[in-house]
């Protein structure tokens, strides 16, 4: 048997301090967020009922918390509830983001990878120049921007191209423009710390054997970035998903995600146990795929090392 390696105090900490963050700040409040999803509150305001009968030693767990997620009280199909619309709205526009932000950030990340390493760090601080300014006084500048009364309807109006205003605020694009340039920053960091280093040498090799430009991207670029693809795909995606200030400012009342719903549920309607199955069941959205994507990943390296 071959010997287990040896752990120093020193390693030990270094490993215990993520794994401590995690169950402090990640494990421990879904906890509580899960014990509350089983809570039945009846007509008390009191969220943390006991879940356990002690006189019949059985565990009283709500679970139409859950299914009146799924489920219309009023008839119908199932799945056909206002919660099902939220979350497939929700991924829609998770995935419309996370696509935009490939599109516009790939080209970026590139060029800063190719670029002189003199020039490289003022052209990282300009993508992380948006960070020194609050969240919330970027969103609000989109609203004047985007507005009837804002700058590119100012502009248009001034040169002659239309007539009357361009509902533009509280629309899909709105709502897209905010999320996309809010993630933009997640999705070209990843990319560059991947494209950075890339040998670049393979795609001279690829030109000297007949490949075009674009082929060589297409067939030695993109496949060794595709970490940094997955990364920052995914960096994108699971903030977009449970967004909730966004689409408070810059999207209408059809442009509602789940975020939204789960704040209405909690602080509106003061139904703290189906707002945390809510927040559950998009815990859930999020982690299995990942969990089944690193899986299958994790495996796939494995049979490759065997491989060799």
């Amino acid at each position: 048997m071959t010997p287990q390696p040896t752990l120093f105090p020193g390693k030990r900490f270094v490993i215990g301090v993520p794994y401590t963050w995690l169950l402090v700040f990640f494990l421990l409040p879904f906890l509580i967020l899960l014990y509350i999803s089983f809570v039945d509150m009846g007509n008390d305001i009191h969220p943390f009922k006991p879940i356990w009968d002690s006189a019949s030693g059985l565990l009283k767990l709500k679970y139409e918390n859950y299914g009146s997620i799924f489920r219309n009280p009023e008839g119908g199909a199932l799945f056909d509830t206002l919660y099902v619309e939220a979350y497939l709205r929700s991924i829609r526009y998770a995935l419309y983001t996370a696509c935009i932000c490939l599109v516009i950030g790939y080209p970026f990340a590139y060029f800063i990878a190719r670029s002189s390493p003199s020039v490289r760090p003022a052209l990282l601080m300009m993508v992380m120049l948006p960070f020194w300014t609050s969240f919330l006084l970027r969103v609000y500048a989109w609203k004047g921007i985007l507005s009837d009364q804002g700058v590119i309807n100012q502009i248009l109006l001034g040169l002659g191209l239309i007539h009357e205003p361009i509902q533009m605020l509280y629309t899909d694009i709105s709502l897209l423009v905010g999320m996309t340039y809010v993630y933009l920053p997640f999705m070209v960091l990843p990319l560059y710390a991947n494209l950075v280093k890339m040998d670049f040498r393979l795609l001279e090799a690829a030109y000297d054997l007949g490949a075009s430009p674009f082929q060589a991207f297409w067939l030695v670029t993109v496949p060794l970035s595709k970490a940094g693809i997955v990364a920052g795909f995914m960096l994108v995606f699971i903030p977009s998903l449970g967004e909730f200030v966004i689409p408070s400012l810059l999207g209408g009342p059809e442009n509602i995600m789940i975020g939204r719903v789960v704040w209405d549920e909690m602080f509106i309607g003061n139904n703290w146990p189906r707002a945390s199955a809510l927040a559950v069941v998009m815990i859930g959205l999020i982690v299995v795929p990942l969990a089944i994507y690193y899986h299958y990943t994790g495996e796939s390296s494995a049979h490759g090392t065997h491989g060799k």
